[in-house]
């Protein structure tokens, strides 16, 4: 995996992610962010500052239908209001919850209701600062065009396995393989991908290594 990592990095330069002011923010980026693009999220991300409302007892106290209309933007906007209102009271009751040890601030979060793997993940690395490789659907996409097959927790120990235990590396890895499924699977550029191209190249060459032996 490192050499997919240097390949992207090569290619795409330093990405720099998660823009945020504060961990808090990028937990509501993380819930405002669940299908829908980044786009819309910073626009509600930016009304909710100018409304004072980006920090855990402010939000946690907020009304739901104020919060509501200032996520609309992002899609199920009253599902994440909720969810929103949920997390924000967590922490606000545990103002220290970011302190936990990866493996159980994780579970703390998993916890809680409308929080999967990937926003789970996203909080630990991003906000926590917490070495867990974020494994969302480009990250599947692009290892199922490498021939990588497996779940969430299994592509997630691949990464983990194959990489130094580094919260950087972590978050620029996840960065980079971001905008790769934007700039190629999203646009459906396979005959141009950086990745596959290479991957399939040197795969071509075992097997015609193999055939020749």
């Amino acid at each position: 995996m490192i050499r997919v990592y240097n390949k992207l990095l090569d290619t795409l330069g330093h990405k720099d992610w998660w823009p945020a002011r504060t961990p808090f923010e990028v937990v509501v980026g993380t819930i405002l962010t669940q299908q829908t693009k980044w786009e819309n999220v910073e626009k509600a991300i930016v009304t909710l500052r100018e409304n004072g409302l980006l920090t855990p007892g402010d939000l946690a106290v907020a009304d739901i239908s104020k919060i509501e209309g200032m996520v609309r933007c992002t899609g199920f906007f009253r599902q994440k209001a909720k969810r929103l209102k949920d997390i924000s009271q967590f922490f606000s009751d545990n103002p220290e919850i970011l302190e936990t040890p990866t493996d159980e601030l994780r579970e703390l979060m998993l916890s809680l209701k409308g929080i999967g793997h990937e926003t789970a993940d996203s909080i630990v690395l991003y906000a926590a600062d917490k070495p867990k490789f974020v494994i969302d659907a480009y990250t599947k996409r692009m290892c199922k065009c490498m021939g990588i097959d497996g779940d969430y927790i299994e592509l997630q120990s691949l990464f983990e396995k194959s990489l130094p235990l580094d919260v950087p590396l972590y978050k620029e890895f996840h960065a980079l393989i971001v905008e790769y499924g934007k700039q190629f699977c999203g646009k459906k550029r396979c005959d141009e991908c950086v990745l596959v191209e290479n991957i399939n190249g040197r795969l071509n060459r075992r097997k015609q290594s193999n055939e020749e032996t």
